[in-house]
């Protein structure tokens, strides 16, 4: 299984103001064809803030989600924009939805979401030493932000509106990080 398919044609079967379709007809190593679909990103990456207050609290943001019909609580995130670099667009972020920016950003892991059906992932990033400071945002509805103590991340992510996987991983990432010894040894907490 080490040897990666073949592709043998690929193509957009659908797009969408927001999504590209592509179909991949591949052949495996052992000569079996199969087509797949995938969504393809239309832009230039996204990132995802773990913001952590002086006091060890976590500000999560409380916003409506169209595929789950409902409000949910989850983390800052947001687009790259064209020619931005990583950390500032966390920084944009940060400032447009918790009225938040951070001094220190450090960068987790890139996630995939779904590697099966989307080729697009996310950046995790640790934001601390915050600082006031608001950009205006793109949400339809002012977003409401919440304080979480970082101690109490299990009861947080067994609330019925904090669903989305890929907060939990961040949150689950973030708290392993911070409780590395050399982090500790450091005092950046």
């Amino acid at each position: 299984m080490s040897k990666k398919p073949e592709i043998l044609q690929q193509h957009i079967v659908a797009q969408s103001r927001l999504f590209t379709v592509e179909a991949l007809d591949m052949r495996f190593s052992n000569g079996v064809e199969r087509t797949y679909e995938r969504l393809v990103p239309g832009g230039h990456g996204a990132v995802m803030m773990v913001p952590i207050t002086e006091d060890g609290h976590i500000l999560l943001i409380k916003e409506y989600g169209a595929g789950v019909e409902g409000y949910t609580l989850t983390l800052p995130k947001g687009a790259i924009d064209l020619g931005e670099e990583m950390m500032d667009a966390a920084n944009r972020e940060l400032k447009e939805e918790i009225g938040f920016g951070a001094r220190q950003l450090d960068h987790l892991k890139k996630m995939s979401l779904s590697p099966s059906y989307m080729k697009s992932g996310i950046d995790v990033i640790i934001a601390q030493d915050l600082y006031p400071e608001s950009l205006p945002g793109d949400e339809p509805e002012p977003l409401e932000v919440v304080s979480w103590p970082m101690d109490r991340i299990f009861e947080l992510v067994m609330r019925g509106d904090m669903t989305e996987g890929r907060a939990i991983a961040a949150l689950y990432l973030a708290q392993d990080w911070l409780n590395q010894p050399a982090r500790q040894l450091n005092g950046s907490h």
